[in-house]
């Protein structure tokens, strides 16, 4: 069955983008990550354009932590204060992410600018995922427990200004790098149509010595503002927010979810952690190589508008 994308301007089989949202919920439900990293790559292989497939899956990031960020607020895993401090960077960062999605729309270097983005991004974070988990493994096999760092325990961050009290964290740092690192989350959602989650809950445990629960709860909170924030300012800005594509992939995101969950529970956490990264890192080099593979149509003729 195909039916027709408006704002992407092209024909898709549904079963197929249903079935790209099923599996992406499925990890994000397995993994624990909210799955945009993935799932923006994967539209682009299947042709649609860059700037609709980033623009239509900030509204699926934002719906598919809705209701996990609910479900934190309930257990109070959430910590308010520290949400609105990442929130106040988050919003700003949105907003200049769209701005800067914009120009590079109208300069067109848009898709070039998202595949450089996605294969150092994706890299990076794969190799390093990768270390931490292959160590993780080998340090369970051989019996060793593993290394646990104490909330409130930090190095440069304690000599930055504007120190806040987080309770619910129990740390006291600067609001500075905690707004900061809102607003890279902001940027990277507004631009590359990601969470941010996969990267900011390691930058709260490691770097500010959040608490795992805690951190994954305050991230939800924070995707949802971000996300719905890049929806509407696509929206606005760009008009490239595909409402067709975007709610047959959260039909098939919310499905895979609850079916991911209760695979990851019966899984160590450092295999997890393994399988997660070499899926992060097939995806990287995925977009490389089409980075770097001569297309088959080299010269694409379109139409513009000619200044009177």
């Amino acid at each position: 069955m195909t039916i027709y994308l408006p704002i992407a301007e092209l024909p898709v089989a549904i079963f197929t983008i249903f079935a790209m949202g099923l599996a992406v919920g499925f990890i994000s439900g397995m993994f624990g990550v909210g799955g945009g990293f993935l799932l923006t790559p994967l539209l682009i292989f299947t042709g649609i354009p860059s700037t609709v497939a980033v623009a239509s899956v900030s509204p699926y990031m934002a719906a598919s932590s809705f209701s996990g960020a609910l479900a934190y607020l309930r257990k109070g895993l959430v910590d308010l204060p520290l949400a609105g401090v990442l929130l106040a960077g988050g919003v700003i960062g949105t907003g200049c992410g769209v701005a800067l999605f914009t120009w590079l729309s109208s300069v067109g270097q848009v898709d070039l600018i998202i595949r450089i983005s996605y294969t150092l991004l994706l890299g990076g974070i794969g190799l390093m995922m990768l270390t931490e988990s292959v160590r993780a493994i080998v340090r369970t096999r051989k019996g060793n427990k593993p290394i646990v760092r104490r909330p409130g325990t930090h190095s440069w961050i304690m000599r930055l200004p504007l120190k806040m009290r987080f309770r619910r964290s129990r740390i006291y740092v600067s609001a500075i790098p905690v707004a900061g690192l809102g607003f890279m989350i902001g940027v990277l959602g507004a631009v590359l149509g990601v969470g941010g989650g996969f990267i900011l809950v390691p930058a709260l445990i490691y770097l500010l010595r959040v608490p795992t629960t805690t951190s994954v709860g305050t991230s939800m909170v924070l995707t949802v503002a971000t996300m719905a924030s890049a929806t509407i300012l696509h929206a606005a800005s760009n008009g490239s927010v595909d409402a067709m594509l975007a709610f047959v992939l959260m039909i098939g995101g919310t499905m895979g979810a609850q079916f991911g969950a209760r695979t990851g529970q019966t899984m160590r956490p450092e295999n997890l952690r393994f399988l997660l990264a070499l899926l992060v890192l097939s995806v990287g080099v995925r977009v490389a190589v089409d980075l770097v593979r001569v297309p088959h149509d080299l010269y694409v003729v379109t139409e513009t508008e000619l200044a009177p």
